[in-house]
């Protein structure tokens, strides 16, 4: 589905559908439900990294959130406005994720 489709069904500009992808404006909670009904998903999968939607896609991780240092850094995260700076980060950190033997969670 084209930005264009998916903003005309959500009832927004294209732009502001750019803004979303790019992270420059967030999606508020009211809007969710919309986007998972217009891609028929569950809420939940928009959230949850090992979820599977209906086409065998991933989505994004909603089982870190009750871990308080996951939450600190991405707080801190959101607080970063330049983009080229959380693109670096974003970059550090999963070259230091990949990098790190996997180790169970406490």
């Amino acid at each position: 589905m084209s930005q264009g489709d998916l903003a005309g069904r959500l009832g927004v500009s294209f732009q502001q559908v750019q803004k979303y992808e790019n992270g420059t404006n967030r999606v508020g909670a009211g809007r969710l439900p919309q986007i998972a009904e217009i891609f028929d998903v569950p809420i939940g999968a928009l959230f949850d990294a090992n979820a599977i939607t209906p086409r065998g896609e991933n989505t994004a991780p909603v089982k870190l959130l009750p871990d308080r240092s996951t939450l600190k850094l991405l707080t801190a995260f959101d607080g970063i406005a330049h983009r080229k700076i959380r693109h670096s980060l974003i970059e550090l950190v999963d070259t230091i994720a990949k990098a790190t033997p996997k180790r169970s969670r406490k």
